[in-house]
């Protein structure tokens, strides 16, 4: 009987000694996990930040289109006719979408003219030529802090181009 309780003791014994090691696995997993989950989440802002930046191109290019050199003439109650390069910016800036910072909006307008021969060719103006066929191109840019815990910050710039031409 002495035998087979002393091997009941070294059992429970070696039960004992392993009761912390699942403590320290779960602080590894539950590490792990958890960093994974951040990055999937800088993941998914990065790339609700970069839908914005394509979208605000987009948009601020077709506010620059419809508010060409003509504008004021061919609609008399728009708004904003004639629109500048500052104008463009606001604009843009004014969008407001959650999460985005946009003071930090780098917004660049540059109107092209197009060339008489064929194929067209579209030529940077010196000055604001936005004239009803020529064209408008608006570069947008953010810079995105990508933060995940346990790895160096950095910072994405995000960067989407728009061109159309103007139509009034």
């Amino acid at each position: 009987m002495l035998v087979c309780g002393a091997t009941a003791a070294r059992v429970s014994l070696a039960f004992r000694r392993q009761n912390g090691g699942s403590l320290i696995e779960m602080a590894f997993v539950g590490g792990t996990v958890v960093t994974i989950l951040m990055a999937l989440m800088q993941v998914s802002l990065a790339l609700f930040s970069y839908d914005y930046v394509s979208n605000a191109a987009r948009t601020a290019s077709r506010y620059a289109m419809v508010r060409g050199a003509d504008s004021c003439t061919n609609t008399p109650n728009l708004s904003n006719c004639n629109a500048t390069a500052a104008e463009i910016q606001s604009y843009v800036q004014g969008l407001n979408y959650p999460g985005i910072d946009s003071a930090n909006l780098t917004v660049t307008t540059t109107w092209l003219s197009a060339s008489s021969t064929t194929p067209t060719t579209w030529t940077a103006c010196a000055d604001q030529c936005n004239a009803p066929g020529n064209q408008v191109k608006v570069v947008v840019s953010y810079p995105f802090p990508f933060d995940i815990p346990f790895l160096s910050q950095s910072t994405l710039t995000m960067t989407s181009t728009s061109q159309m031409i103007i139509a009034q």
